[in-house]
């Protein structure tokens, strides 16, 4: 029988949806565009279409949902403290309440699961796509799929992914692909010091609201921001926060390099990411058939037993 979640994740995707996240896809903005050709709705339009805005007086139960929705994902770690220990939210990666361009947006993100995420070598519905980001990104634990806090999140979700067709694709989805750049930790260094201590403290542990970049309060080794090419794509086009895009793909591999070089809380089981080979080069630890170019030392997880998500099972390997 399939997962109640399952099943959840693949109604919702008739008509709907990370971290996102994480990961999200990495396609360009002309695919997108390509969405008409392709038999999409005639009214649906890439270069229009915006995430409808949360109703802040809700009035019926989905509304109510959604909201708390909102609210868990802008206070994860207030709202959540067992799931998300660190010192991230949600909106710490996925900015403006998970409504902008290429920085991990989640609008439009339920027109795209149930899919295939080869990290893992599985379809998988929505819930499993949050846990991944609640168990690497934050950090954390996974949630029950069918917790009241996961449907909120789902609901809030399929809210801002309103309009969107199955199977398409919204403008500036995931986070740009980077040109092909190396990394310099040293250079890095000074650029981290005169562009991003003043926000994330000059030993990058954050303060205040604002998150720590590495130590054991920050997002995981299994998190796509702790590959390179990822966490420079961020820094790229959202950061410095006060100033973005003021610094050059080059300056950007140069931190992201600095900062990834960095422990971080480690991943049980990480060793089983691509389990059919082909991971990224910029992948911190190693993976099957291949060592990892620059390994990091983790720092060991509390509740490793729930930082695991297991992928989609077939019954048939049961019998």
């Amino acid at each position: 029988m399939l997962r109640p979640a399952t099943i959840v994740g693949i109604l919702s995707a008739l008509s709907l949806s990370a971290c996102s996240v994480q990961e999200a896809s990495n396609r360009a903005d002309s695919i997108a565009l390509e969405g008409t050709k392709r038999g999409a709705s005639k009214s649906w339009n890439p270069n229009t279409w915006q995430p409808p805005a949360v109703d802040s007086t809700p009035d019926d139960p989905y509304e109510v949902s959604v909201y708390r929705g909102l609210a868990i994902l802008t206070h994860t770690r207030d709202s959540l403290p067992t799931y998300a220990p660190s010192s991230l939210n949600c909106t710490s990666c996925h900015l403006d309440e998970g409504r902008r361009p290429n920085a991990a947006p989640l609008a439009g993100v339920m027109a795209r699961y149930p899919r295939y995420i080869d990290r893992v070598n599985a379809v998988i519905p929505i819930e499993d796509r949050i846990n991944y980001c609640f168990t690497r990104s934050l950090a954390g634990s996974r949630l029950p799929p069918d917790s009241r806090e996961m449907q909120d999140l789902v609901a809030y979700f399929a809210y801002i992914s309103k309009g969107v067709p199955t199977g398409e694709h919204v403008r500036g989805e995931g986070m740009a692909l980077m040109p092909k750049l190396v990394g310099d930790s040293s250079r890095g260094r000074p650029l981290f010091t005169n562009n991003c201590a003043r926000c994330h403290g000059p030993d990058g542990r954050g303060m205040g609201t604002i998150p720590a970049l590495w130590g054991g309060k920050s997002f995981s080794i299994g998190a796509s921001m702790a590959r390179v090419e990822r966490a420079a794509s961020f820094i790229r086009h959202n950061m410095p926060f006060d100033r973005p895009g003021s610094l050059t793909d080059q300056e950007s591999y140069d931190i992201a390099a600095y900062l990834t070089s960095m422990s971080r809380p480690d991943l049980p089981g990480k060793e089983n990411d691509w389990p059919s080979g082909g991971a990224p080069a910029d992948v911190p630890y190693d993976t099957k058939g291949r060592k990892s170019a620059h390994p990091i030392k983790p720092i060991p997880r509390l509740n490793a037993a729930g930082a695991v998500v297991t992928a989609p099972v077939s019954v048939l390997r049961n019998r």
